[in-house]
């Protein structure tokens, strides 16, 4: 049985001190695989797009938001399996070939998760973990899922899933979409176990409390 072909897709900004380092990993791991990485990047200023280019990512410019990103990543993607992953170190490369094997048996999605039993953070202080728990519990409350995770962009989809979503999401509330749309359409949703490392060298882009109101709006928007 031949292997499918991947696209990964990884929205950037500002990550000169990340993209070398994580293109590497990514290539150890991914030996052996038909593979392409889209770079979304969102007008860095520190050079992330050329240096992405001349590792042999194809380079997309973007300038409005994370989910805006992801979605037109998606849109050029040709894989057969997609992945989405963070730019910033905090994914693991050697956790791609468990979210390729959940598409390969039959999944339509794959998710990490960093509270199943072998996930883990470092990088969750406690107001991004209890906010976390309250949108996992609020979106299992009102849409009948069993989520364990929820703003976590680690994950894979089978081809044709994503155009099913029809996502809209500009920004950070782009996860918690997926997660809500993919229990309305009934689809096959598989998490496995994530361990989310410290962001390294450049600041985390999330921003506490504004982007848990966008992620609140999400929410409640899709209802």
């Amino acid at each position: 049985m031949s292997r499918p072909y991947v696209s990964i897709v990884i929205p950037t900004l500002n990550e000169q001190g990340n993209i070398r380092a994580l293109v590497s990993g990514i290539k150890k791991i991914m030996d052996g695989y038909d593979y392409e990485l889209i770079v979304v990047d969102g007008n860095s200023t520190d050079g992330t797009a050329s240096i992405a280019k001349r590792l042999g990512a194809i380079v997309l410019k973007e300038g409005i938001g994370k989910g805006y990103a992801l979605r037109k990543g998606i849109s050029a993607a040709r894989g057969d399996i997609i992945i989405s992953m963070d730019a910033d170190l905090s994914n693991r490369p050697n956790e791609l070939k468990l979210l390729i094997a959940g598409i390969e048996v039959g999944y339509d999605i794959c998710t990490g998760s960093r509270f199943l039993t072998g996930g883990g953070s470092d990088d969750m202080p406690l107001i991004r973990r209890f906010g976390n728990k309250m949108f996992v519990h609020i979106v299992n409350l009102l849409y009948g899922s069993h989520y364990t995770d929820m703003c976590y962009g680690y994950r894979s989809f089978g081809r044709g899933v994503l155009k099913k979503l029809d996502l809209k999401e500009d920004g950070f509330g782009i996860e918690t979409e997926i997660n809500i749309k993919a229990q309305k359409r009934r689809m096959k949703i598989l998490e496995v176990p994530s361990f989310e490392k410290q962001r390294s060298k450049e600041q985390a882009k999330l921003r506490g409390f504004k982007d848990g109101y966008v992620i609140l709006k999400t929410i409640f928007r899709n209802l």
